[in-house]
């Protein structure tokens, strides 16, 4: 077993552990979990013998192969395939040595048995394991004798991730091994990693990978760690079960479970799928046990919203997507209404990131026609655009720069960027010092200040710890614009996207299924174009079938006439709808701001008295408002629904 024993190391003047202590098992799958700097990366370095403990001991058994993930391959001119089957150093030392042995007359029977060796190690079957992990990964089999200087720093991080799983390991040590991964990598690796009969010590912030990949948790803490038993969803219940003894903190978790359940009470009204209710109740379901960890979360950030949006905000027709001499998609067609909230699918290289760089339009459609909206502003996220960011600057001057007038007093400058992370001096530290979560927070804090009207994320989470991607969950779920999302943080998904689209064999269609369908290959083709939840419920509602050809010019302008009357008669429902919306949403801000205050230790001190019988008499105030509100709205939903099924009913006769 792998035991660390009342470990003490200090970091600088920081202390860093403390009396330390806990034991892995032969087997066993444990994730490594806890706040950024609370030590994840030392505890590899203790474990690797790298760094040793002021006090205590790390006691890894003398007869355990020990191997740790690299962060990228180096460059060399070495083939993507030799570089995977370099990581099984022994079969590289008995290859040569059996070279040896056949040059060398008198050597035969040595020979014989190196042979023999080189094939209880699986020699002859090393080739055809490492194209399979290659395979796995990702890469196409005509890139396999590419030498490894050729492929970029995301496909190097992959290629030692490819090396790694080929080397014989007793204790595995995986530090973020699906950063730079896509989602069906992240689930051939999760396939991998469940049939590996050794110890695995993985850190990651991605949570359903913890939640397949491993069966038990150790939380870094205050500089201690504590073990539980199951994966990282049993941590959070059973770790939110410890909490919730503290009174403040119960009070701080039910302020952030009525916030999470006022925008899931929304969707569940307003879905027009069951489907996508049934997944919003079910991600409710999961909160009681995250709200605990989530009123600690030390980032409070938000998307603003845009003043006016156009309807549609964008429109693909027929479209041709690609480069010049490299088409990706052909016939797109899609409509992105307000509102819409859609996760792209698909395999990589499917053309995912070619369909959002023509949205956001960094790249123009090969042919066909791309319509905006006059008011349809995007907020594209990306990463290369983190290497866009000019590293002389500071985060503080590059917020400036896009929002002179919004940003120009520090004071609410330094408050914005605090709320993404980057408190105290960190505001005016050189970008280019910079880590990959800094910079990504940095990109992702400057478009969430832009008002966008679309936003476009592909694979955000990367590089995020697991406060920001919860965080950033939060964010989304509270933005009132359209969102396209590809991640392969199916968490993220599940929480934030209310339909999904395929990208697959040169075409873009609706997947009519869930996430769960998807993981498991069950593509079943559908006809259907993409078209946002919002269009698609107009469509059925107001749009009159085709009139056929005998009609008369006459009869196609009656039905227009009469569609457009239906449709006023129900614009002054529609209003009073946005209306009360748009009241609900300040109510329940205000009651959750008015709940953190009084979720406070110091709101019940003898100062606050009198202010606490004001807050207390407001609290009462806001929930009857906002239950009379709800309750209006309600009504009002049900009256719109009402009419719309009544066209729909006219429409077909």
């Amino acid at each position: 077993m792998l035991q660390l024993q009342d470990i003490v190391l200090h970091r600088g003047d920081r202390l860093l552990f403390d009396d330390l202590s806990f034991v892995v098992h032969a087997g066993q799958h444990v994730a490594l979990v806890g706040r950024n700097g609370a030590g994840k990366s030392t505890l590899f370095s203790l474990i690797r013998k790298r760094l040793g403990p002021e006090e205590g001991n790390v006691l890894v058994p003398s007869s355990w192969r020990v191997v740790h993930m690299a962060q990228e391959a180096p460059a060399s001119d070495r083939s993507a395939l030799d570089f995977v089957i370099d990581g099984h150093a022994e079969l590289r030392d008995v290859e040569r040595a059996a070279e040896r042995a056949a040059s060398e007359q008198g050597r035969e029977l040595e020979h014989a048995n190196l042979l023999q060796r080189f094939d209880d190690l699986g020699g002859y079957q090393a080739e055809a394991e490492a194209a399979k992990i290659l395979h796995g990964l990702g890469f196409e089999a005509d890139t396999l004798n590419n030498p490894v200087e050729s492929f970029s720093g995301g496909w190097r991080v992959r290629l030692a991730l490819a090396q790694t799983l080929m080397t014989p390991a007793d204790l595995l040590l995986l530090d973020e091994p699906t950063n730079h991964l896509d989602l069906e990598a992240t689930l051939w690796l999760e396939r991998r990693l469940a049939s590996f009969p050794g110890t695995l010590l993985t850190i990651a912030h991605d949570r359903d990978f913890l939640d397949r990949a491993t069966g038990y948790t150790v939380h870094l803490e205050n500089g201690r760690a504590t073990q539980y038993a199951g994966n990282y969803s049993a941590f959070e219940r059973q770790y939110a079960e410890r909490a919730t003894l503290a009174a403040a903190e119960a009070r701080k978790a039910a302020a952030k479970r009525k916030q999470i359940e006022a925008f899931v009470n929304r969707f569940r009204a307003k879905a027009s799928k069951a489907r996508q209710v049934q997944s919003r109740l079910k991600a409710l379901e999961k909160l009681d046990a995250s709200a605990v960890l989530q009123a600690q979360n030390p980032y409070d950030i938000a998307f603003s919203n845009a003043d006016k949006v156009s309807r549609p905000v964008l429109k693909l027709d027929d479209a041709a997507l690609g480069y010049p001499d490299h088409p990706v998609l052909d016939e797109v067609k899609l409509s992105i209404q307000p509102g819409a909230r859609i996760g792209v699918l698909g395999k990589n290289g499917a053309g995912k990131s070619t369909l959002l760089k023509t949205i956001a339009g960094e790249i123009e459609p090969r042919a066909g026609q791309i319509v905006r909206g006059k008011h349809s502003s995007v907020g594209y996220f990306a990463q290369h655009q983190m290497e866009l960011l000019d590293g002389r600057r500071s985060a503080i001057v590059e917020l400036r720069a896009l929002y002179p007038e919004r940003f120009a007093p520090e004071t609410p400058a330094r408050s914005y960027l605090g709320g993404w992370g980057f408190s105290g001096d960190d505001v005016f530290r050189p970008i280019d010092t910079f880590s990959g979560g800094e910079r990504a927070r940095l990109v992702l804090a400057l478009i969430a200040a832009s008002e966008p009207a679309l936003l476009i994320l592909d694979e955000p989470t990367n590089h995020l710890d697991l406060d920001m991607r919860a965080a950033l969950a939060f964010a989304l779920q509270a933005f009132n614009g359209a969102m396209l999302l590809v991640s392969h943080d199916r968490h993220l998904l599940r929480q934030c996207v209310d339909e999904l689209w395929l990208v697959d064999g040169g075409r873009l269609r609706e997947f009519g299924q869930d996430l769960d369908a998807y993981e498991r290959g069950d593509l079943a083709p559908t006809t259907a174009q993409p078209e946002s939840s919002r269009e698609a419920a107009a469509a059925s509602t107001t749009a009159e079938p085709a009139p056929p050809e005998r009609n008369t010019r006459k009869d196609r302008e009656r039905v227009r006439a009469e569609r457009a009357a239906r449709r006023a008669a129900t614009r002054p429902l529609r209003r009073e709808i946005e209306r009360l919306e748009t009241e609900m949403e300040a109510l329940i801000e205000d009651l959750t701001r008015l709940e953190a205050r009084l979720a406070e230790p110091d709101a019940y001190s003898d100062e606050n008295k009198a202010n606490l019988n004001a807050w207390l008499q407001e609290q009462g105030q806001l929930k009857a408002r906002l239950e009379q509100i709800e309750q209006s709205w309600l009504n009002r939903q049900e009256a719109l629904e009402a009419a719309e099924a009544s066209e729909t009913q006219a429409s077909g006769k």
